[in-house]
Protein backbone atom coordinates (compact mmCIF):
# COMPACT_ATOMS: atom_id res chain seq x y z
CA UNK A 1 0.00 0.00 0.00
CA UNK A 2 1.45 3.53 -0.69
CA UNK A 3 1.49 6.58 0.95
CA UNK A 4 -1.19 8.14 -1.85
CA UNK A 5 -3.25 5.87 -1.28
CA UNK A 6 -3.36 5.46 1.88
CA UNK A 7 -3.94 9.00 2.04
CA UNK A 8 -6.99 8.47 -0.34
CA UNK A 9 -8.70 5.82 2.18
CA UNK A 10 -8.05 8.19 5.29
CA UNK A 11 -9.50 10.99 3.51
CA UNK A 12 -12.90 9.28 2.22
CA UNK A 13 -13.15 8.03 5.66
CA UNK A 14 -13.03 11.41 7.40
CA UNK A 15 -15.14 12.71 4.68
CA UNK A 16 -17.80 10.28 5.11
CA UNK A 17 -17.78 10.78 8.82
CA UNK A 18 -18.24 14.62 8.01
CA UNK A 19 -21.21 14.10 6.11
CA UNK A 20 -22.74 11.57 8.90
CA UNK A 21 -22.43 13.95 11.90
CA UNK A 22 -23.67 16.38 9.35
CA UNK A 23 -27.11 15.67 9.58
CA UNK A 24 -26.98 14.39 13.44
CA UNK A 25 -29.05 16.75 14.95
CA UNK A 26 -31.67 16.55 12.24
CA UNK A 27 -33.15 12.80 14.31
CA UNK A 28 -32.21 10.70 10.81
CA UNK A 29 -32.05 7.40 11.16
CA UNK A 30 -28.62 5.60 10.60
CA UNK A 31 -29.65 5.25 6.91
CA UNK A 32 -30.05 8.94 6.46
CA UNK A 33 -27.00 9.40 7.97
CA UNK A 34 -24.98 6.75 5.90
CA UNK A 35 -26.33 8.36 2.70
CA UNK A 36 -25.32 11.70 3.20
CA UNK A 37 -22.01 10.67 4.69
CA UNK A 38 -21.48 8.45 1.11
CA UNK A 39 -22.33 11.51 -0.79
CA UNK A 40 -19.65 13.88 0.95
CA UNK A 41 -17.22 11.03 0.50
CA UNK A 42 -17.87 10.19 -3.17
CA UNK A 43 -19.33 12.93 -4.34
CA UNK A 44 -16.53 15.11 -5.65
CA UNK A 45 -14.80 12.18 -7.67
CA UNK A 46 -17.80 10.42 -8.72
CA UNK A 47 -18.52 13.85 -10.45
CA UNK A 48 -14.78 14.24 -11.86
CA UNK A 49 -14.95 10.55 -13.41
CA UNK A 50 -18.42 11.39 -14.63
CA UNK A 51 -17.55 14.36 -16.41
CA UNK A 52 -13.88 12.86 -17.75
CA UNK A 53 -16.05 9.71 -18.95
CA UNK A 54 -13.77 7.51 -16.77
CA UNK A 55 -14.43 4.33 -15.63
CA UNK A 56 -15.33 2.34 -13.60
CA UNK A 57 -15.54 5.19 -11.52
CA UNK A 58 -13.23 4.66 -8.61
CA UNK A 59 -15.33 3.36 -5.19
CA UNK A 60 -17.05 0.68 -7.93
CA UNK A 61 -12.86 -0.19 -9.40
CA UNK A 62 -11.94 -0.78 -5.33
CA UNK A 63 -13.90 -2.07 -2.85
CA UNK A 64 -11.88 -0.40 0.05
CA UNK A 65 -13.28 2.27 -0.86
CA UNK A 66 -16.64 1.26 -0.01
CA UNK A 67 -14.84 -0.25 2.96
CA UNK A 68 -13.28 3.09 3.96
CA UNK A 69 -17.06 4.77 3.59
CA UNK A 70 -18.62 2.39 5.52
CA UNK A 71 -16.43 2.36 8.43
CA UNK A 72 -16.64 6.18 8.72
CA UNK A 73 -20.39 5.81 8.67
CA UNK A 74 -20.19 3.36 11.68
CA UNK A 75 -17.76 5.39 13.58
CA UNK A 76 -20.10 8.53 13.15
CA UNK A 77 -23.07 7.07 14.29
CA UNK A 78 -21.20 4.88 17.71
CA UNK A 79 -19.24 7.79 18.73
CA UNK A 80 -21.18 10.91 17.42
CA UNK A 81 -20.80 12.66 21.00
CA UNK A 82 -16.85 12.16 21.11
CA UNK A 83 -16.42 13.07 17.40
CA UNK A 84 -18.56 15.92 17.27
CA UNK A 85 -15.89 17.32 20.58
CA UNK A 86 -13.20 17.46 17.57
CA UNK A 87 -14.40 19.73 14.94
CA UNK A 88 -11.54 21.51 14.98
CA UNK A 89 -9.60 18.58 14.43
CA UNK A 90 -11.81 17.25 11.29
CA UNK A 91 -11.42 20.85 10.07
CA UNK A 92 -7.77 20.23 9.69
CA UNK A 93 -8.79 16.76 8.54
CA UNK A 94 -11.17 18.16 5.92
CA UNK A 95 -8.23 21.17 4.95
CA UNK A 96 -5.55 18.13 4.64
CA UNK A 97 -8.09 16.36 2.39
CA UNK A 98 -9.17 18.74 0.14
CA UNK A 99 -5.26 19.57 -0.20
CA UNK A 100 -4.50 15.99 -1.35
CA UNK A 101 -7.90 15.55 -3.64
CA UNK A 102 -7.17 18.17 -5.55
CA UNK A 103 -3.84 17.36 -6.71
CA UNK A 104 -5.16 13.89 -7.14
CA UNK A 105 -8.40 14.95 -9.08
CA UNK A 106 -5.52 16.83 -11.17
CA UNK A 107 -3.40 14.26 -12.00
CA UNK A 108 -6.19 11.67 -12.80
CA UNK A 109 -7.41 14.59 -15.27
CA UNK A 110 -3.97 15.24 -16.95
CA UNK A 111 -3.57 11.03 -17.03
CA UNK A 112 -7.03 10.78 -19.29
CA UNK A 113 -5.36 13.79 -21.82
CA UNK A 114 -7.60 16.68 -21.11
CA UNK A 115 -6.06 20.21 -21.42
CA UNK A 116 -4.38 21.80 -18.13
CA UNK A 117 -7.40 24.28 -17.75
CA UNK A 118 -9.93 21.11 -18.08
CA UNK A 119 -7.66 19.53 -15.45
CA UNK A 120 -7.29 22.23 -13.12
CA UNK A 121 -11.17 22.58 -12.71
CA UNK A 122 -11.20 18.98 -12.25
CA UNK A 123 -9.26 19.32 -9.22
CA UNK A 124 -10.94 21.75 -8.16
CA UNK A 125 -14.42 19.97 -8.37
CA UNK A 126 -12.86 16.48 -6.94
CA UNK A 127 -12.11 18.11 -3.66
CA UNK A 128 -15.40 20.29 -2.61
CA UNK A 129 -18.20 19.02 -4.72
CA UNK A 130 -18.84 15.91 -1.79
CA UNK A 131 -19.08 19.47 0.62
CA UNK A 132 -21.39 20.91 -1.92
CA UNK A 133 -23.52 18.08 -1.95
CA UNK A 134 -24.08 17.38 1.49
CA UNK A 135 -24.69 21.06 2.69
CA UNK A 136 -27.47 21.01 0.00
CA UNK A 137 -28.80 17.71 1.18
CA UNK A 138 -28.68 19.22 4.93
CA UNK A 139 -30.58 22.40 3.93
CA UNK A 140 -27.42 24.38 4.55
CA UNK A 141 -25.89 26.99 2.36
CA UNK A 142 -23.06 24.94 0.20
CA UNK A 143 -19.84 26.07 1.72
CA UNK A 144 -18.91 27.62 -1.79
CA UNK A 145 -21.18 30.72 -1.28
CA UNK A 146 -19.99 31.14 1.96
CA UNK A 147 -17.74 34.05 3.16
CA UNK A 148 -14.90 31.54 3.48
CA UNK A 149 -11.93 31.09 0.87
CA UNK A 150 -12.42 27.66 0.54
CA UNK A 151 -12.93 26.42 -3.49
CA UNK A 152 -10.14 29.34 -4.51
CA UNK A 153 -7.29 27.54 -2.29
CA UNK A 154 -7.91 24.37 -4.24
CA UNK A 155 -8.24 26.78 -7.75
CA UNK A 156 -5.16 28.40 -6.67
CA UNK A 157 -2.93 24.77 -5.62
CA UNK A 158 -4.19 22.96 -8.67
CA UNK A 159 -2.69 25.95 -11.09
CA UNK A 160 -0.25 25.41 -9.10
CA UNK A 161 0.80 22.26 -9.48
CA UNK A 162 0.36 22.49 -13.40
CA UNK A 163 2.67 25.35 -13.36
CA UNK A 164 5.12 23.02 -11.89
CA UNK A 165 4.65 20.06 -13.59
CA UNK A 166 5.37 22.35 -16.45
CA UNK A 167 9.00 23.40 -15.50
CA UNK A 168 9.53 19.29 -15.08
CA UNK A 169 9.63 19.77 -11.05
CA UNK A 170 9.23 16.25 -9.66
CA UNK A 171 6.21 14.50 -8.97
CA UNK A 172 6.63 14.42 -4.51
CA UNK A 173 8.07 17.88 -4.43
CA UNK A 174 5.39 19.31 -6.40
CA UNK A 175 2.89 17.24 -4.55
CA UNK A 176 3.85 18.67 -1.56
CA UNK A 177 4.15 22.18 -2.18
CA UNK A 178 0.68 22.02 -4.18
CA UNK A 179 -1.10 20.55 -0.76
CA UNK A 180 0.70 22.99 1.32
CA UNK A 181 -0.51 25.88 -0.97
CA UNK A 182 -4.19 24.86 -0.34
CA UNK A 183 -3.88 24.38 3.11
CA UNK A 184 -1.94 27.68 4.39
CA UNK A 185 -4.34 29.48 2.24
CA UNK A 186 -7.51 27.76 3.97
CA UNK A 187 -5.73 27.91 7.61
CA UNK A 188 -4.56 31.75 6.84
CA UNK A 189 -7.84 32.19 5.65
CA UNK A 190 -9.91 31.15 8.36
CA UNK A 191 -7.54 32.51 11.08
CA UNK A 192 -7.71 35.72 9.86
CA UNK A 193 -11.48 35.17 8.34
CA UNK A 194 -10.20 36.71 5.24
CA UNK A 195 -12.63 36.02 1.87
CA UNK A 196 -12.61 37.44 -1.55
CA UNK A 197 -14.40 40.32 -2.86
CA UNK A 198 -18.28 40.33 -2.90
CA UNK A 199 -20.20 40.80 -5.96
CA UNK A 200 -22.47 44.21 -5.44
Amino acid sequence: MTLQYALELIGTFVFAISGALAVREREHDLFGAGFTGFITAIGGGTLRDVLLDAHPLVWIGDIYFLYAILLGILAAFIFPNFLSRLRKTFFLFDTLGIGFFTVLGVEKALSLGVRPEIAAIMGMFTAVMGGVIRDTLTNEIPILFRKEIYASACLAGAILYLVLNYFGLSREWNMLLSISTVISIRLIAMKYKLSLPRLD
